[in-house]
């Protein structure tokens, strides 16, 4: 139902009264015919009963009502009408565009949310304040919280079963181009394409380096090092087919050429800034992923990367 025109400020033009109701316009929209425009509530029920355009009985639907011109629109949000608690003692004048958000902010308004001022801090209607029992709220609040959090937490499950499915799928995949690839020669370069950006979006997930002491690699770790790197390495999703490889990158006898000796290392130490180092999650180590690192020459980098330990200076 419209506005009732009695709470406007001067007169209202009769383009802006729905013929229906014959208040003010609200939410208005237009028969596409003959462009009469109408409160949408009070055409939705007049077609509800007959199909036809009120004004002059044009044959129309729900279907074809369509929005009306925005100077029409333009012209409503302009009126200036009074506040619909000024029964309670409202004296607020407000253009009809802004008129909810008064209405809502109004101190007349008995449902306008207030601050309680007992204790429990929450927000509440304040019609509701006389009847307000802070430690009863705060269990329903308490409550309500619970049931969403174990909603999350069978979401999480759900969730976490349907990514080991995928992995489980994708490993099936893995498996069958590898067997592709050694019985038909012509998958053999999809399958290192495959094994490529594999190794790509994985080097994606982990963050980027800095080594600020590059004396303090440790270049023949011992095997127990060698596990803590390798157990961190599959946890990150390191794919399978070059964990072997890394894990052998990892000591300085499997080292290419410009690192193979301490010598070597330290006439080439102004080289070690130009490596782009991905953090190994959670060790003081690095890796110097040849996918990574095609600008370094071949006496500083080894596929399909390398593994860095050092005692501190990982940042």
């Amino acid at each position: 139902m419209g506005y009732d025109v009695g709470r406007f400020q001067g007169s209202v033009d009769e383009e802006l009264i729905c013929p229906i109701c014959s208040g003010v316009l609200e939410i208005p929209v237009q028969a596409p015919k003959c462009e009469h425009a109408f409160c949408r509530a009070c055409i939705m029920e007049w077609l509800s009963r007959q199909a036809t355009c009120p004004v002059d009985r044009i044959a129309i639907s729900t279907s074809d009502l369509q929005p009306v011109p925005r100077i029409l629109k333009n012209l409503l949000a302009r009126l200036v009408i009074s506040c619909e608690y000024a029964a309670s003692g409202c004296t607020a004048m407000v253009k009809l565009e802004i008129l909810d958000s008064h209405v809502q902010d109004c101190e007349h308004n008995p449902r306008r949310p207030v601050l309680c001022d007992q204790g429990c801090g929450l927000v509440t209607p304040k019609d509701d304040l006389k009847d307000h029992n802070c430690v009863r709220e705060l269990r329903s609040l308490i409550q309500t919280q619970q049931q969403q959090l174990t909603q999350l937490e069978e979401e999480v499950v759900d969730q976490s079963v349907s990514i080991n499915e995928i992995k489980r799928e994708l490993n099936y995949l893995k498996e069958f181009v590898r067997a592709m690839r050694s019985s038909h020669p012509a998958m053999r370069a999809i399958a290192e394409q495959f094994e490529k950006d594999e190794v790509k979006r994985w080097a994606s997930t982990l963050t980027k380096a800095k080594v600020s002491r590059w004396g303090a690699m440790i270049s023949t770790p011992d095997e127990v090092l060698q596990a803590m790197i390798k157990r961190s390495l599959s946890e990150s999703g390191c794919p399978l087919h070059i964990m072997e490889d890394l894990m052998a990158n990892c000591h300085e006898r499997h080292w290419p050429t410009g690192l193979a000796s301490l010598q070597t290392r330290q006439r080439q130490r102004r080289e070690y800034d130009s490596y782009v180092c991905r953090r190994i999650p959670g060790k003081q180590a690095v890796l110097a992923l040849a996918c990574d690192n095609t600008h370094m020459s071949e006496e500083m980098m080894s596929e399909p990367g390398l593994v860095m330990i050092f005692a501190l200076g990982i940042e």
